[in-house]
């Protein structure tokens, strides 16, 4: 039959992780870092989500197509779905800052390379 789909979510949400991170370690410009950065977010985003699904589950509404005692085995668990849909609002916000943050870099500085920002003190 294959792998269940939640199996396949979590592993592509670390993979995405994984790509993240070596792309933020790796490279040198702001841009790739911060893209680097948005693949962890949505890696993550991911991960949260299959941790909540269940293979063949159903809605979470208790009535007589799902009785109570066959909620908590059958029903897909609505919170991680809820806090990703939190968690997409604040990345993307934070996606604005860092790149706000890069223009004024690029504007100060002239590049969006950080070996050109290790003089700069705090």
């Amino acid at each position: 039959m294959g792998l269940p789909i939640s199996q396949i979510l979590l592993c592509t949400g670390f993979v995405l992780i994984l790509i993240g991170f070596w792309g933020m370690l790796t490279h040198r410009n702001i841009l790739r870092i911060i893209i680097g950065f948005s693949l962890i977010d949505t890696g993550m985003h991911i991960v949260l989500v299959a941790t909540g699904y269940i293979t063949g589950g159903t809605a979470p509404i208790v009535d007589t197509a799902l009785s109570a005692t066959d909620a908590a085995t059958r029903a897909v668990d609505p919170i991680p779905s809820a806090l990703v849909v939190t968690a997409i609002v604040i990345g993307f916000s934070v996606n604005a800052i860092l790149l706000a943050f890069a223009i004024r870099l690029h504007a100060a500085k002239k590049t969006l390379s950080i070996d050109a920002l290790t003089e700069s003190k705090w």
